[in-house]
């Protein structure tokens, strides 16, 4: 009877929930007042929990204390372990109650969520954008103070959140630990194994409320409504030329910077962007991924396929009039005091001087 009396000692006067410890109950209640007393004196975030704190500054130290049995991979705490597993698993356990889809994290689930309830918590002081969690709150700011306290060993290249380093890291080790268990292709990232899944399924979930156009990821579609809205948030510092989404602004300050971090592993030869590495490769390989629907060529790049299909259409989208002007008169069909091509007697005199 006594125990169970201890069990119940300390409750929460906002939310009921009850504790064991009053220590427990301080920290539980900072949840709801957002008191963040315990801060890094190396970059200054500030945190609810003590051990959170810990935790954190071993993102600065490097420090990786929990290994991952299958993989051997390390991580900074258990909690960055358990959600690692789910790769190897393919544990989901976060549902959507509105559509069904899951997540190996609540976090992805939380803002997956707020496309269907708009609900937006925490606001930013500096735009008055909101978000639907004070850490993408966090991760937002930096984009106006421009901290980036997180470095690629590797290159020395600069991020505003770790996460986005762990993902770049995979640049440089090639790392691809995300599996297609349909088609059994490899993803650095695992949104990019959601998305790609989506070609299987056909499935495009988020829909714009403007023209109705559907799309398999939710940054495709924010980068999308860009169109509409005309919105240009990202700005080169450099030359003040502005960009609807971060990844073309960071490829156009190369062009400032003349960094190329893509290397080939095959000649060794640098590329500016992923993409253009992606198509180098193809010389290496053979590889042409683009097959044209009507005679079954096959192209190395979505450009040339473009071109070739008009061998079948007949289109001739790139009308040049003065190259018409000059073959038309070289084989005597046009009179040289106007063009009916064109009907600009100025056409037919310039090249009636190049003829002469």
């Amino acid at each position: 009877m006594l125990q169970n009396m201890r069990k119940s000692l300390y409750r929460c006067d906002i939310c009921g929930k009850s504790t064991t410890r009053s220590a427990a109950l301080d920290s539980h209640k900072r949840t709801h007042t957002e008191e963040k007393p315990f801060q890094c004196d190396i970059c200054g975030k500030s945190f609810c929990q003590n051990s959170v704190l810990t935790t954190h500054k071993r993102i600065h130290t490097g420090e990786k204390q929990v290994h991952c049995d299958i993989c051997g991979k390390s991580f900074s705490n258990g909690s960055a372990l358990i959600v690692h597993k789910r790769v190897h698993t393919g544990e989901t356990p976060y549902h959507c109650n509105i559509c069904g889809e899951s997540f190996s994290e609540s976090s992805c689930l939380a803002k997956h969520r707020c496309f269907y309830t708009k609900e937006q918590l925490f606001h930013c002081d500096t735009c008055g954008k909101s978000f639907s969690s004070s850490n993408y709150l966090t991760s937002h700011r930096h984009i106006h103070t421009g901290e980036k306290l997180f470095y690629c060993d590797v290159c020395g290249k600069s991020f505003s959140e770790n996460s986005n380093l762990t993902t770049h890291k995979r640049i440089h080790t090639g790392e691809k630990p995300f599996h297609c268990d349909i088609c059994g292709k490899s993803f650095s990232v695992s949104s990019s194994l959601v998305g790609h899944k989506r070609s299987h399924t056909g499935e495009k979930p988020y829909h714009c409320d403007i023209c109705g156009k559907s799309f398999s990821l939710s940054n495709h579609l924010t980068r999308h409504i860009r169109i509409h809205t005309g919105e240009k948030p990202y700005e080169c510092d450099v030359c003040g030329k502005s960009y609807s989404d971060r990844s073309a602004l960071m490829n156009h300050k190369r062009n400032h910077t003349g960094d190329k971090p893509f290397p080939c592993d095959i000649c060794g030869k640098s590329f500016p962007t992923n993409s253009r590495l992606n198509r180098h490769r193809r010389i290496h390989t053979g590889e042409k991924p683009f097959h044209c629907d009507i005679c079954g060529k096959s192209f190395s790049l979505n450009c040339e396929l473009t071109s070739h299909k008009r061998i079948h259409t007949g289109e001739t989208p790139y009308p040049c009039f003065l190259f018409l002007c000059v073959n038309l008169l070289l084989m005597k069909q046009l009179d040289e005091q106007s063009c009916s091509l064109c009907f600009s007697r100025l056409w037919v005199r310039l090249v009636s001087q190049i003829k002469s």
